[in-house]
C-alpha cells in the first residue's frame, strides 16, 4: 500500500467522521430536547459533549494534517479553486463548531441544574438551543460542500 493510498485513506475516514458525528449529534441533541425533560437532555447532553471531544476533535486535527500531506504529495497548490474553497468552507464549519461545543456544555450543565432542583428548563437553556440549532445548518452545509469538492474536484474559472 502507498504512502498516498493511507493518506487518503484517513483523509475519507476523517471526513467521515465529521459529517456521521455531526449528524448522530445533531440527532440525539434534537430528540433529547424534545422529551422536554431536564435529566434526559443532561445525560444526551454529556454524551454528546465527549463525542465531540473524541471524535470530532480528533477528525477536525487529522484533516488539515492528512489534506496537507496529500496536497503536497500530488503537487496540487492551496490556490487550486477547490481546496481554496474547501478551505474556507472548513474555516466556516470551524466558526460556527467551536460556540456549539460550548453550547451544548452550558445546555448540559443549565439541564443538570433544573433536573437536581426539580424545575423547567431556564429561558436561557431554550435560547442556547435555538442558536446550537441554527447554527449547524451552515456547519452541517460546509462539511458536505467540501466532501463534495473533494470528491468532484472541481476546476474553477481563473
Amino acid at each position: 500500500m502507498t504512502f498516498y493510498l493511507v493518506l487518503k485513506y484517513l483523509h475519507v475516514i476523517g471526513a467521515a467522521v465529521l459529517l456521521g458525528t455531526g449528524a448522530g449529534i445533531a440527532f440525539f441533541m434534537l430528540l433529547a430536547h424534545r422529551t422536554g425533560k431536564a435529566q434526559t437532555i443532561a445525560a444526551v447532553a454529556q454524551i454528546v459533549v465527549v463525542a465531540d471531544f473524541v471524535f470530532t476533535a480528533s477528525a477536525v486535527v487529522v484533516q488539515p494534517i492528512t489534506g496537507y500531506l496529500l496536497m503536497r504529495e500530488l503537487g496540487v497548490p492551496f490556490s487550486e479553486g477547490w481546496i481554496a474553497l474547501s478551505l474556507i468552507l472548513y474555516l466556516v464549519t470551524g466558526a460556527f463548531w467551536l460556540p456549539v461545543v460550548w453550547i451544548q456544555m452550558r445546555m448540559r450543565d443549565l439541564a443538570r441544574e433544573a433536573a437536581a432542583r426539580g424545575t423547567a428548563l431556564p429561558d436561557a437553556y431554550h435560547r442556547l438551543f435555538r442558536a446550537w440549532f441554527w447554527s449547524g445548518f451552515p456547519a452541517f452545509a460546509s462539511v458536505m460542500a467540501i466532501i463534495w469538492l473533494m470528491i468532484a474536484k472541481p476546476a474553477f474559472p481563473a
